[in-house]
């Protein structure tokens, strides 16, 4: 028993990984080193993260005193288009559902960020360029700052003013005595201010205007002082609003009152409750069709019918009223010049209205294209999260826009002024439709916050985004032919290679906040996105994500989540340890680099090689002749035989062959492999990234086998680690990562044989004999 335990032995420790041979090889002199704190890649997250409490459980749950403050908002709205200014008076009242006594509650001023003293015009280093676009050089030496702050007008409770104090961005408002938990606080707002032009200032709101008609197109938001959040993880969300940290809203009732210009054509946040008023008989007519219509959009307001409004000018006023419930902010467009169509949309047995509105400039893309984008992707998104909840979603065209507001938001692409347009302006425009609808998930109703942790929406909607995009192509085949799938910009792990290799000097964790990094679509949008669909394809599996995807998602609509929650809860409902997943993709800026370094053949002996004898030696063993053992000859060196080729281990190592007849029966032996071939494969991974290493093997019969080894196979050596294989097939080829699933920067070294990669010379003389 003794002989073969060695024997055994001398097999497994031969053909282990490199990190199983060093941990059982006795150290040949004893080597004392500092310590070092705990760097292994797979330790648990306790340091990064918060403790559990009453309010968010261990498993990414709401705990069982988990609560969020509520603001509901009545407003009464002018829109005075000859003179571009919005005036509006609000009452806003505040319900304190904390355990907490407020001594003063804070508003967001958003606005003031367009005022002409605004911090955030200097955030930012500046120098002087060799050479610069016409408009760009106006804008930075010649053009004085547009001056579209907040006029406050008066904040009152009940006639009598309140005090206040504006901080940039945000008013603190002082209350008379501290409002205490659970009850609630009613005051008034009155404010003013002149509406910027979006496209000139390349701003969320503002309008547009078209000089060959006159006529100017509105897309309105953060246009109100708007309550901040207060939670249970930071107290008053007060960070200032410097331009890339989006908003931090709670959720709320609205009834807001918008009155415009008697031919203007208006839809935003909510329901229109006055929507016979509002509309024209024939307007009507349609729109009773539409709601029973699932498979073409039905114009609402036709081309003619706009283009004749836009002659107008009309000096009369119309009052829109609309009402909103469980939303976190609204928004509203407006115009003469709007084309609007609409279909029903079945999300899941919920009858949904999808909606789009544009000017004639839009046309013929938005037509064909916009709301057909606006029903495939309320589909695709409440599958993979929830139903959707709101009885409608708006997509509104607007000139270099691509901004979100509950059930409502603005979408570029833009044909040219014949209807032309390339395929780049038309998957542009489906692409942004589809993102900024899919933000009514994420954070309409999944309410994280946008001011801290960008890649909270725009990385989850970004990422559901490829779902979408691929849906919408296999939906509607046509617009994508004769491609054979939709061309997703972001989301395919070979996309945001160039990032992820770029200098590291402009790069940042994921986890950073949105003002403070360098490349936001790539930070916040691609990365995130990227390491979703990793995720979901090739570390968990669609069955295990969908699943957890859809708890968190689940879990926190209508409430406010963290990172934490969003990690915990995608580990609690997968039982899938993701630690090292979450630390390396979203707290750090290294990169996936995993290659093939070497791969060594073996023979099978029952001949005492030198290495073997040396082994046996450092267990005690001197004389290798006193134990019955099988060795391992590697191909080209001194004790190789050519003879070994070809044949079995049974006929190379004739005791091994005499053992298992003396010890296993006829049927066990049977049940044997008996291999031709053993390969130690060892893979290097200069990158800092742990990813599960998949590798494809090509055979000389001409068949190949892809094995994924997991994660776990870097947890004891972070730099490389051998695998040993035995098989009756030679192998010719190592591949890893052959279908490029991890983002590998580097695929020169992800071969063996190695490719040899041509130099300059070589294809000058290649190009030279053509």
């Amino acid at each position: 028993m003794k002989k073969i335990n060695i024997a055994i032995l001398s097999i497994s420790l031969i053909f282990s990984t490199g990190i199983f041979a060093q941990e059982t090889e006795a150290p040949k002199e004893e080597v004392k080193e500092m310590g070092h704190f705990n760097e292994n890649k797979f330790r648990q997250m306790y340091q990064e993260f918060s403790t559990p409490n009453q309010y968010r459980t261990g498993s990414g749950a709401p705990g069982e005193a988990y609560y969020q403050n509520q603001a509901d908002y009545k407003m009464d709205i002018e829109l005075d288009d000859k003179n571009k200014k919005l005036t509006g008076v609000e009452t806003i009242t505040y319900h304190n559902n904390s355990p907490d006594d407020l001594e003063y509650l804070w508003v967001q001023l958003d606005q003031n960020i367009r005022s002409k003293n605004s911090p955030a015009l200097d955030k930012d280093g500046s120098g002087i360029a060799p050479v610069a676009q016409p408009g760009g050089f106006v804008n930075q030496f010649m053009k004085e700052p547009f001056d579209g702050g907040f006029n406050i007008e008066e904040v009152s409770k009940d006639g009598k003013n309140l005090p206040y104090t504006i901080n940039y961005t945000m008013m603190r408002v002082d209350l008379p005595q501290p409002l205490k938990a659970g009850e609630s606080y009613s005051f008034t707002i009155k404010w003013n201010y002149t509406i910027n032009n979006h496209v000139t200032d390349r701003a969320r709101s503002g309008y547009e205007h078209f000089p060959k008609d006159g006529n100017d197109v509105y897309v309105i938001a953060q246009f109100f002082p708007r309550m901040a959040v207060y939670n249970d993880v930071e107290g008053w969300q007060n960070m200032q609003f410097f331009g890339n940290g989006e908003f931090a809203l709670p959720f709320g009732n609205y009834e807001v009152n918008i009155t415009v210009p008697a031919d203007h054509i208006l839809d935003g946040t909510g329901e229109i409750v006055n929507r016979k008023e509002v509309y024209s008989k024939e307007m009507m007519n349609r729109y009773e069709r539409a709601k029973k219509e699932t498979e073409n959009p039905v114009i609402i307001v036709t081309q003619e019918e706009a283009e004749a409004a836009e002659k107008g000018f009309s000096d009369k006023k119309k009052t829109w009223k609309l009402k909103a419930e469980m939303v976190r902010d609204f928004a509203f467009s407006s115009s003469r010049k709007f084309i609007v169509d609409m279909m029903n949309v079945n999300v899941m047995g919920k009858d949904v209205m999808a909606v789009s509105m544009y000017p004639k400039e839009g046309n013929p893309l938005w037509e064909e294209y916009s709301t057909r984008a606006v029903a495939s992707t309320l589909k695709t998104f409440s599958n993979h999260t929830f139903q959707y909840p709101y009885h409608k979603a708006i997509s509104v065209h607007a000139k270099n826009q691509g901004m979100e507001y509950p059930m409502i938001c603005w979408n570029y692409g833009r044909p040219e002024e014949d209807g032309t347009y390339s395929d780049r302006v038309k998957y542009g425009m489906i692409s942004v439709i589809i993102h900024e609808i899919g933000h009514n998930f994420f954070p309409m109703i999944v309410n994280s916050d946008e001011r801290q942790w960008g890649w909270m929406d725009e990385g989850l909607t970004t990422f559901l985004q490829y779902l979408a995009e691929q849906e919408f192509g296999k939906e509607y085949p046509a617009a994508i032919a004769p491609k054979e799938v939709y061309p997703s910009r972001r989301g395919i792990p070979a996309n945001i290679v160039p990032y992820m290799k770029g200098d590291q000097k402009f790069i940042s964790p994921i986890m950073s906040n949105p003002e403070n990094v360098y490349q936001l679509g790539n930070n916040a949008y691609g990365k995130p996105a990227t390491a979703l669909n990793i995720l979901r394809e090739t570390v968990m599996g669609h069955e295990l994500f969908d699943y957890s995807f859809k708890t968190y998602s689940q879990r926190w609509m209508f409430k406010h989540p963290t990172p934490e929650d969003f990690f915990r809860t995608m580990e609690d409902a997968s039982g899938v340890d993701l630690d090292w997943f979450w630390r390396g993709w979203f707290y750090g800026t290294d990169f996936v680099d995993i290659g093939v370094k070497d791969v060594k053949k073996y023979y099978v002996t029952d001949k005492a090689t030198k290495e073997g004898a040396a082994f046996l030696e450092r267990y005690g063993v001197t004389d290798p002749s006193s134990v019955e053992a099988v060795y391992v000859v590697e191909e080209g060196s001194e004790e190789f035989i050519e003879d070994m080729k070809g044949k079995n281990l049974l006929e190379t190592a004739p005791k091994l062959n005499e053992y298992l007849m003396d010890n296993f029966s006829t049927a066990e032996r049977e049940g044997m492999k008996v291999p031709k071939y053993f390969y130690e494969v060892t893979f290097s991974k200069p990158g800092g990234l742990v990813m599960p290493l998949i590798v494809e093997y090509t055979y000389a019969d001409g068949t190949t086998q892809n094995v994924t080894y997991p994660v776990q196979i870097w947890r004891k050596n972070d730099d490389q680690v051998s695998k040993a294989i035995a098989t009756d097939k030679e192998i010719i080829k190592v591949v890893v990562d052959p279908n490029m699933e991890t983002a590998d920067i580097d695929l020169e070294n992800n071969s063996w044989p190695q490719q040899v990669k041509e130099d300059k010379f070589q294809q000058f003389k290649n190009l030279e004999g053509n």
